[in-house]
């Protein structure tokens, strides 16, 4: 199968050897082609360019790959091409498709009373204190079946990819407990064979402390190494690692133990950190090496300079800081001092009821102050990074998964984060098929 787009209006983010992330002042500068044509063969990006202006040229384009300019980029062996597929997008652009590299989207239900709560004047921490929260969602995940929690979150799937998202991390902890964490991830496991999105998992045993454990919480961080970890590794059922690691949830002491736990069984550390407070989150995240460390709203001076020189991503999740009134993480501060910075959507029913990638790229660029450019880095390539993906996601290069959309008539880049309330994706084509919301 393959896929030929031509008369693009703009490439966006094309070029070869991107690098597997862009920091600080390069985060910045946007690759582009103008007037391009892109060609997708079986799941892979094969070759693109700009439009030939020789109408010969052309007509060998819209025929088939043989005989076009670029030619000499087929694969030795590779034979004569599959039928292709001709999509016209003139007036158009095409984007690498959105990677969302923080969710919490396998749930049980909608927990829209405590919005009130929220609107009333109640924090977060005193919404958990009263049994809400987390700890709502465990109860409810609890009485759930496997077969429910798979169809909510397809159709949270279908939602997501029909605004551009390709690839997404989602993470457990609405467990809390060996048996609902284990059904959690093998729930997610069997999302990645109904989807075309590409789903990476990951375990947060950690997320908070279930009721029964209250006032110990050491016995409840020894359950998640001594049960829960050995459990899941030998599933094969996540990928990597989390923690809360915040005030009121997890100290940096139990996320030392649990991350060291984890990494003895090939799992990757990656850090809920400082959103309530200064927690010591993002050290111990990059003491370890994690691949990421997620929503920052208390980032200083310390936390920066800690961050630089590392491998760790950090995350930002505008989503949860708009909807639950919190300040926003010091972005602009963290570009110049030469940081890269991801942009997720942390789409969980609790903080962040929402998984629309385009509306956290406006909101980075309305409320942290990023300009297009920088933010479209920060939830295409830096959050394929920071899922351990950008070798093949992220970006428009010859042999990444040809996970791409292609907007609706729009005038210029710019226009993305721009109109904030509009869906601006026409198409959606990932594995180099183009997908449509109901998934077969």
């Amino acid at each position: 199968m393959a896929i030929l787009i031509t008369n693009i209006k703009e490439l966006i983010q094309a070029g070869d050897n991107p690098g597997p992330k862009i920091a600080g002042a390069a985060m910045s500068t946007l690759p582009t082609i103008r007037n391009g044509w892109l060609y997708i063969e079986n799941d892979r990006i094969r070759d693109y360019g700009e439009m030939p202006a020789d109408e010969m040229e052309l007509k060998n384009l819209t025929s088939g790959y043989i005989g076009f300019k670029s030619e000499g980029n087929r694969a030795e062996g590779s034979g004569s091409p599959p039928p292709v597929t001709i999509i016209n997008a003139a007036g158009k652009m095409v984007f690498p498709a959105f990677c969302d590299s923080h969710t919490h989207l396998v749930y049980a239900g909608s927990r829209e009373i405590e919005y009130i709560d929220k609107i009333r004047g109640l924090s977060y921490e005193e919404i958990a204190r009263r049994g809400g929260g987390i700890l709502n969602s465990a109860a409810r995940l609890h009485d759930a079946s496997e077969e429910e929690l798979v169809m909510q979150a397809l159709a949270r799937l279908r939602e997501i990819m029909m605004l551009g998202t390709g690839a997404v991390e989602i993470k457990s902890g609405y467990g809390l407990s060996v048996e609902d964490e284990l059904k959690m991830l093998r729930v997610i496991k069997k999302l990645k064979s109904l989807t075309p999105v590409t789903i990476v998992p990951t375990f947060l045993g950690a997320h908070a402390l279930p009721a029964g454990f209250k006032g110990n919480r050491k016995a409840f961080v020894d359950m998640v190494i001594s049960e829960m970890i050995p459990l899941v590794a030998a599933e094969g059922l996540a990928d990597f690692i989390d923690v809360f690691c915040d005030r009121g949830f997890f100290t940096v002491t139990d996320t030392d133990r649990i991350l060291n736990a984890g990494m003895k069984y090939g799992m990757r550390p990656k850090i809920h950190a400082n959103e309530l407070a200064n927690s010591g989150g993002i050290q111990v995240g990059v003491k370890y090496n994690a691949l990421s460390v997620d929503h920052l709203e208390f980032t200083g001076d310390t936390e920066i300079q800690c961050l630089l020189g590392s491998d760790t991503m950090p995350t930002i999740l505008p989503g949860a800081a708009f909807f639950l009134g919190m300040k926003y993480a010091p972005v602009r501060k963290m570009i110049e001092a030469g940081l890269p910075v991801a942009m997720a959507s942390d789409f969980n029913p609790g903080s962040s009821p929402s998984g629309n990638m385009q509306f956290i790229l406006s909101m980075a660029c309305i409320k942290y102050k990023m300009i297009p450019a920088e933010a479209i880095h920060a939830v295409t390539l830096n959050g394929a990074y920071a899922m351990g993906l950008s070798d093949d996601y992220g970006s428009i290069s010859r042999g990444k998964v040809a996970n791409v959309f292609i907007t609706c008539p729009i005038p210029t880049v710019e226009y993305m984060p721009y109109a904030y309330g509009s869906n601006k994706v026409e198409t959606v084509i990932l594995n180099g098929k183009v997908v449509s919301p109901v998934f077969t």
